[in-house]
């Protein structure tokens, strides 16, 4: 089997990418795996850290503010659709998936003009500009959420999920190896905060903020802040002396993170979104605000309305996020509940799910 994945832009996108190659893997041991991307994004320093092949893509986001970016993004458009041409003659795949970003417009319609087997994986309750236009031309439509016949034709929609990480579904009795990870005790209580890849302002100035009360309570924090906010959070953390607070830019043994955490704060993307359905522990969510039809906040209440989680809006984070934190851990039925609840909404087998999709199209079951 040869199969091109394209997409990428932030881990949101890149993860499920791995996780859709890693379960091809591991079913088809010889097929050939070629990922495309968006140069200078971060799928290419992450796709080849996962083992696989990448090549980049001129591409970038269409600005939504009038702006003289947007001049040269149609000759983007073009001369990434010509390359992504030319690599899939030239690599042959028997099918090609977009998991959404920058790189997986391009990339998809080069494939649909040369009639190849096509599959997007859509990750959110609310599709990008570029998922639905290639709507109307792939073969297949693997999404997490329900009614998204408003954005898709029907009959191409398959429900599978959102692919988690395999490492991330198996953190069962990984606490105390977290504990030695991360150097904190694991029988003290301990909060995971995660902005997202890219990290996230309004959380990492709630946390600063309320850093004291972590210190006073001896309640331990494992804070990922992204690149842009590290140093300034290595520098609010070390004024308290205190190895209960743990900064790191970027966190990449994620399920020991996650096994450690009694609670977790975290933005509302799709992908983390999924992942702490399947983790199952008390979650308060920050939606961001800067995304494309407020979609974060959208997730979020799919959770919400489910007594699956807590909304804090991230105007309102940095005089709330602590105080409803501070209610949480006071409050151990509530944590029960939230954590009951978000575990039924967790879906395991996404992977392999997309896999059956995949093997149906090319008609190899």
């Amino acid at each position: 089997m040869k199969v091109i994945i394209s997409g990428g832009g932030s881990g949101g996108h890149i993860f499920p990418a791995v996780a859709i190659a890693n379960v091809i893997k591991q079913k088809y041991n010889d097929a050939d795996i070629l990922f495309i991307g968006a140069k200078n994004r971060m799928e290419m320093e992450k796709v080849p850290q996962a083992g696989y092949t990448i090549q980049g893509l001129w591409i970038s986001g269409l600005q939504r503010r009038i702006t003289f970016k947007n001049l040269s993004f149609p000759f983007k458009v073009v001369s990434s659709t010509l390359k992504a041409i030319m690599i899939i003659k030239r690599f042959k795949p028997d099918i090609v998936i977009g998991v959404g970003g920058y790189a997986s417009g391009p990339t998809l319609r080069a494939a649909t003009i040369l009639k190849l087997p096509t599959l997007i994986q859509e990750q959110n309750s609310y599709p990008g500009i570029t998922n639905k236009l290639l709507a109307k031309k792939v073969d297949r439509i693997c999404v997490a959420y329900d009614n998204m016949e408003r954005w898709f034709e029907k009959e191409k929609i398959c429900f599978t999920g959102n692919p988690v990480r395999q490492n991330i579904v198996d953190i069962e009795n990984k606490r105390d190896k977290a504990g030695d990870h991360f150097e904190l005790d694991a029988n003290k209580k301990t909060v995971l905060v995660v902005g997202g890849s890219l990290g996230a302002l309004t959380i990492n100035d709630s946390i600063a903020k309320g850093l004291r009360y972590f210190v006073e309570n001896d309640i331990q924090v494992i804070w990922q802040t992204g690149k842009n906010y590290f140093d300034k959070a290595k520098q609010e953390a070390s004024g308290f002396n205190s190895g209960n607070i743990k900064v790191y830019d970027f966190i990449y043994e994620m399920d020991l993170a996650y096994s450690i955490a009694d609670i977790i704060i975290s933005r509302a993307g799709a992908i983390a979104i999924s992942e702490l359905c399947v983790i199952g522990k008390p979650t308060i969510l920050v939606p961001s605000p800067n995304v494309a039809e407020d979609h974060q906040t959208k997730n979020a209440m799919a959770l919400v309305n489910k007594n699956a989680g807590i909304l804090v809006r991230d105007i309102e984070s940095r005089e709330g996020l602590i105080d409803q934190l501070d209610m949480l851990f006071k409050d151990q039925d509530v944590q029960n509940i939230l954590s009951s609840n978000i575990m039924k909404l967790g879906i395991r087998d996404a992977d392999k799910r997309i896999l059956e999709e995949i093997e149906e199209l090319l008609d190899i079951k």
